[in-house]
């Protein structure tokens, strides 16, 4: 298999004197779809703030493309091509759909591509281009889920990461967005998402790992761990 776009090594992280990672190690492939799933307190988000520079990492390395970005500060991490989705329909509320894509573009100094960047996103989304007018803060959860996604494709970026996508949406969007997600994947774009939502996630990704209290349990494809006792038991509430 080809060298990995991402690969984390052998992470370990603290928050003060309370370890949270002990030695997580994760690969994502470009054009994948990779799923971290567990519980509560697994330490998942804690794994894509190291990355994105929110969290120090105290052992092991992060890569990407070949470079080595541990401990790279947050505000350089999107000038790779690495943009972040966090949880809870972070939106600027205030502001318009079309202005909080333009803030998404912020790295992007050419007036047309972000104009081109805003209409591929219309075009992902139509339900953004109708309601393109009105405060963020007025959409729906779904709608402002889209609008979080939207932003984070604003610099055409080689790697998306999402904490949490489907959290707190209505059947009916959780559905439009996990549709959404495999688009983007077979558009080529590469996706490493957190989700509580265990099934739905390994039933779109290529690969899962499964953390338990900080450690990586189970790492397979989707299908194969969707089809794991184990893992059924474990993470799926024996569905």
């Amino acid at each position: 298999m080809t060298k990995p776009l991402l690969s984390i090594r052998d992470l370990g992280v603290s928050y003060g004197a309370v370890q949270v990672l002990f030695g997580v190690s994760i690969d994502v492939h470009a054009g994948e779809i990779v799923s971290i799933i567990g519980p509560n307190g697994a330490g998942k988000s804690t794994v894509i703030k190291a990355v994105i520079g929110l969290v120090e990492v105290q052992q092991g390395s992060v890569e990407f493309d070949g470079r080595d970005t541990t401990n790279y500060p947050a505000h350089v991490i999107p000038s790779l091509g690495v943009t972040y989705v966090p949880q809870g329909r972070i939106v600027f509320a205030q502001m318009t759909v079309s202005d909080n894509l333009e803030m998404g573009a912020f790295l992007q100094r050419d007036a047309r591509k972000r104009r081109e960047a805003v209409q591929a996103v219309f075009e992902q989304f139509p339900r953004l281009y109708e309601r393109r007018h009105q405060p963020a803060g007025k959409l729906s959860g779904g709608e402002q889920q889209m609008l979080a996604i939207g932003r984070a494709l604003m610099l055409n970026p080689r790697l998306v990461i999402l904490d949490e996508p489907s959290l707190g949406l209505s059947p009916k969007y959780v559905d439009i967005i996990f549709e959404q997600l495999l688009a983007l994947k077979q558009q080529g774009r590469t996706l490493l998402m957190v989700e509580q939502n265990a099934a739905r996630a390994l039933e779109l990704s290529d690969r899962g790992y499964a953390l338990e209290l900080g450690h990586n349990r189970f790492a397979d494809t989707g299908a194969r761990l969707l089809a794991n006792e184990d893992v059924r038991r474990m993470y799926l509430g024996g569905a």
